[in-house]
Order: structure tokens, then C-alpha cells, then sequence
């Protein structure tokens, strides 16, 4: 499952407010149903966060390192598409030398794909996926382990209908609003190429920003946990706003210099911006690095540093921590980004930028 082992998605949310006193007790009212009452419409409940099996949703163990660890899953019956094809092609032939036809109208042939699916559906073994979340306490963070729309759309109406609470997901629009007072409206936009390049996109300044800032400061310091380095590696995914100046998507995966690739040169000539890209930050002998989607604020093929402790539960609660840490660090680069954007040396940190730009070699 993720969060507990290797690398995994998520998303990163937090609580409105304090958890309720009996929550396992309300997840375990809406646990999954059995597998033999799984039919063709998406059967979904929860389950601990360890196994799709396990809907013993209990105290002892719903929690790990500390944490609520849970995962609402999906299940549901299906005839896999060249099967149910292979089936309605049989009974079409059966149909058609009975009765002496050459062909069958169309509404025979969804006659016959209905009598299939109703004979065979439950001879079909139940297909499981899940989404795991992981719950802190104490602080009200959430890690889920989703990254599409369709995926977070779905956790968060069945974490409301459990709760009788949305949890708050992490975006720029919220930091800004949380730690600057002001609007994605407000906010001014990055021009790497000195035009107005349409819609102004947060996410994709911001990654810009980190890469500019990895190749020239890089370094942050916090409070709590002293000093962070960051770095921005291929593959690139860099998207423009303006259809008129090329393809809406360039890729760059160019041998082991993708930063310094004549592809990517081109795509910050014509406006484009990083839209994905590996993120590695470090502090110490500490290593996160992962894919970011600027654009939704999620992570992939996450890796955490590597661990000291030695049982489960330690072993979790430390990956838990070290979630929480990377965090902390990423709220703490967006907020030198909004600085930067926001302050009186705006002009001066774009021209820096842009001139930045300009000077890359391209392979």
C-alpha cells in the first residue's frame, strides 16, 4: 500500500477542524461490503490502510506511527472488453443460423450484449483499487494517496459523507491567501519572455521560479529544520497558454541533459513554462525528490529519505515525519517565491529571470 514502503502519489490536504472523538467508529459504519455482494456498479467503502481485505476497521489496527491509516476503496464486477466481444460474436452466429439471418439489427445485438453481461457478470472475480489516507491527529494533515481529479473528487465526498467535513487542500491559491492575504487575481504575472503569455498559471511560475532558483541560490533556511537545497531535473513537461506560438505540451527527455537540451531552450523562447518536472530537495544527508505537477499540486514517484528505525510502526511514523518535513520546506520555497513576486523587486527578480533564461546552452 503506499505511505508505508518505496514511492508512491499523493496530495497533500489538511483538516477544517478537530477530528471527531469516535471517528474509527464512523469509518467503520461506512466499511466496504463483502466481495460476493460486488455486482457491476462501483461497490465503495473503507478499509484499513493495510490491505483492500481488511474491513475490520477497529482502533488497533486503523492507526500505525501514530496515524489513522485508511483507504476507501472501489470494487466492482466486470467482463473484460475482448471477452464480452468473443461472447456476443458467439451468440450473434447462434442467433443468425437459427434464425436463417445474415445479419442481426442493432437492437438485437444489445439485446444479446445485455443477456451476456447479465449471465456472466458474476462469474467475473470482483476488481479492487483503492485510495489510501493517512490522517494526523494531532497536527490535522492528510496525506492521500490520489493525484487525478476523478480520484480526489471522489476521497473527498466520501471523507465528507464520514466526517461531515471537506478537508483543505494544499495550493498556492491557499498559501497565498493564508500567509499573504491576497488572491491568485492579485498576483502578478511571471513573463520569462517578456509577453503576455494569457492565463496566469501559479503552479507553472512557480516551478519556474525553483528551477532559476535552484541554479542560483537553491539554499532556504527554516527555523525548525535548518537548511534545504533544491534541484530540478528531466524529464520536462513545459505547456504554453498561447495555441498561436506552438503545441500546447513540449516534452523533454534528452539523453542525461534535459535542463540544458536545445528542446528545452526552444520551449522558454516561445513561453513556455515548466509544467512538470523531478523535484530533489535535501537537507543534510536527507534526500525527497519526486515528479511535481506544478499545475495540480501533487506528487509522483515520491521517494522519502532512507529510515533508521527498525518495527513498522516506527518505520511509518518516521515516513510520516519525513512527509511532514518536505512539507514544510515546499510551503517554505513558495513563500520565497510569493515574496519575490510581490515585493518592490519584482521587476528586478523577472529581468534576473529572464536574463537566466537567455543565457542557457542549448544541446
Amino acid at each position: 500500500m503506499p505511505f508505508d514502503r518505496g514511492s508512491f502519489a499523493f496530495t497533500m490536504f489538511e483538516l477544517p477542524d478537530k477530528l471527531p472523538e469516535n471517528i474509527i467508529e464512523l469509518f467503520a459504519a461506512h466499511h466496504a461490503g463483502t466481495l460476493d455482494s460486488v455486482t457491476g456498479d462501483p461497490q465503495i467503502g473503507w478499509v484499513t490502510g493495510h490491505g483492500l481485505l481488511d474491513t475490520n476497521i477497529d482502533l488497533g489496527n486503523s492507526q500505525l506511527g501514530g496515524c489513522y491509516y485508511l483507504t476507501l476503496r472501489q470494487a466492482v464486477r466486470k467482463i473484460p472488453s475482448s471477452l464480452l466481444a468473443a461472447l456476443c460474436r458467439r451468440e450473434e452466429q447462434a442467433v443468425m443460423r437459427a434464425e436463417n439471418k445474415q445479419y442481426l439489427s442493432g437492437k438485437q445485438k444489445r439485446e444479446i450484449k445485455e443477456d451476456m453481461i447479465e449471465m456472466h457478470l458474476n462469474k467475473m472475480p470482483p476488481s479492487l483499487s483503492g485510495i489510501t489516507v493517512v490522517i494526523e491527529p494531532n497536527s490535522g494533515l492528510l496525506y492521500v494517496g490520489a493525484t487525478s481529479n476523478t480520484q480526489i473528487d471522489l476521497f473527498v465526498e466520501n471523507f465528507v459523507q464520514v466526517t461531515d467535513m471537506e478537508p483543505i487542500q494544499l495550493t498556492p491559491e491557499l498559501i497565498l491567501e493564508r500567509e499573504f492575504k491576497t488572491t491568485s487575481a492579485e498576483f502578478p504575472q511571471l513573463s520569462i519572455d517578456g509577453r503576455n503569455n494569457g492565463e496566469i498559471s501559479i503552479g507553472r511560475d512557480f516551478l519556474m521560479y525553483l528551477w532559476y532558483f535552484g541554479e542560483t541560490v537553491g539554499k532556504l533556511q527554516d527555523p525548525d529544520y535548518g537548511e534545504f537545497d533544491l534541484m530540478i531535473e528531466g524529464p520536462l513537461v513545459f505547456a504554453g497558454d498561447d495555441d498561436d506560438r506552438g503545441s500546447a505540451e513540449t516534452s523533454v527527455k534528452k539523453g542525461g541533459s534535459p535542463l540544458r537540451s536545445a528542446e528545452a531552450k526552444a520551449a522558454i523562447n516561445v513561453g513556455k513554462k515548466l509544467k512538470k518536472a523531478k523535484l530533489t530537495i535535501t537537507r543534510l544527508n536527507q534526500i525527497w525528490t519526486g515528479t511535481f505537477d506544478a499545475d495540480k499540486f501533487v506528487f509522483s514517484g515520491f521517494k522519502l529519505p532512507e529510515g533508521e528505525e527498525m518495527n513498522d510502526d516506527e518505520i511509518f511514523a518516521e515516513r510520516i515525519e519525513n512527509l511532514g518535513v518536505f512539507r514544510t520546506a515546499l510551503i517554505g520555497y513558495f513563500k520565497a517565491f510569493a515574496r519575490a513576486m510581490l515585493g518592490d523587486e519584482f521587476e528586478k527578480t523577472q529581468a534576473a529571470i529572464r536574463e537566466w533564461a537567455a543565457s542557457r546552452d542549448g544541446i
